[in-house]
C-alpha cells in the first residue's frame, strides 16, 4: 500500500515538473507582450490589433519600413468628436496626395483609436459635417457685423484650419490602416488614454504622433500639452527628412 502510494506521488511530481518544462519552453510569442511606455532610442513595444479596414497589423512585422502612427484624440467630450482630428486626417490625406509621403520616406502610416469599429465608423461619418463646420467657423454671413466672439472663433478657425478641405458623406477615404485598439491595451500601455484631459470628461487619447524607423526604433514622439498642441504635417515632413536622411 505505502509502496503505491509513493509511486503516485513520484508520478505527480514527475507530471508536474513535465508541465512546467513545456510551459517554459513555450515560444516566446505564445506569450501576449504587455505594452509599456515607449522610450526615444528604443524599440518601440510590439503590439498587434484589427484595423478598420479589415485584418489586422502587427507592428513588428512593419520592420525594413518607416512607420509614423497618428494617436488622434477622438472624442473632445461626450459625445462630441474633436474637429482638430477630423482637419488634422483630411489635411494628412490632403498632404499625401501632393507628397507622396508614404513612397518619398518608405513610409507606412497607421491611424489608433481607442474604440471599437462602430464608433470609429462613426467618427469618419461624422468627417464630412466638422469639415463643413469649420468653413462656417471661417466664414461667417456679414462677418463685419458679428460679435466678438464670432470673430474671435473666426480668427481662430483662419489660423488653425488654413486649408479649405472638404469630404463626401458615405465616400470618406481610408487610406491608411485604422488600428481598432478597443480595450485600450495598447493606448493605455503608452500612457495616451484618459478620460480627464484638456478642460474635458470623456474617453479620449493625448493626440501624439510616433516616428518608429526601419529597425523598429522610436525615433520621434510628439504629446500634445492641449487639443491645439499638435505638429504640422509640414513639420514632421521635415522631422522624417531629419530622421531618415531623404530630401
Amino acid at each position: 500500500m505505502k509502496k503505491t502510494s509513493l509511486l503516485v506521488i513520484l508520478a505527480g511530481i514527475c507530471l508536474s515538473l513535465a508541465s512546467t518544462m513545456l510551459f517554459l519552453s513555450l515560444p516566446a510569442w505564445s506569450q501576449e507582450p504587455e505594452v509599456k511606455p515607449a522610450l526615444l532610442e528604443e524599440p518601440m513595444p510590439d503590439f498587434t490589433l484589427p484595423t478598420f479596414q479589415g485584418g489586422s497589423v502587427t507592428l513588428s512585422s512593419l520592420k525594413g519600413k518607416n512607420v509614423l502612427i497618428v494617436f488622434p484624440r477622438g472624442f473632445a467630450a461626450e459625445g462630441r468628436w474633436c474637429t482638430i482630428c477630423n482637419y488634422k486626417y483630411a489635411d494628412l490625406i490632403d498632404v499625401e496626395k501632393t507628397e507622396q509621403l508614404r513612397k518619398k520616406f518608405d513610409l507606412v502610416i497607421l491611424y489608433v483609436f481607442p474604440y471599437g469599429k462602430e464608433t470609429v465608423r462613426q467618427w469618419l461619418d461624422a468627417l464630412p459635417d466638422q469639415l463643413q463646420k469649420i468653413r462656417a467657423w471661417k466664414n461667417p454671413s456679414e462677418a463685419d457685423k458679428q460679435d466678438e466672439k464670432v470673430k474671435g472663433r473666426m480668427e481662430m478657425a483662419r489660423k488653425g484650419f488654413p486649408k479649405d478641405l472638404s469630404a463626401e458623406k458615405g465616400d470618406v477615404p481610408v487610406p491608411f490602416p485604422i488600428l481598432i485598439d478597443e480595450d485600450r491595451k495598447v493606448t493605455k500601455g503608452l500612457g495616451l488614454f484618459t478620460t480627464d484631459w484638456s478642460g474635458s470628461k470623456a474617453e479620449q487619447l493625448i493626440p501624439s504622433v510616433f516616428f518608429i524607423d526601419k529597425q523598429g526604433i522610436l525615433r520621434f514622439k510628439y504629446i500634445g500639452q492641449n487639443t491645439w498642441d499638435r505638429p504640422s504635417w509640414e513639420y514632421m515632413k521635415k522631422v522624417l527628412e531629419a530622421t531618415t536622411g531623404t530630401k
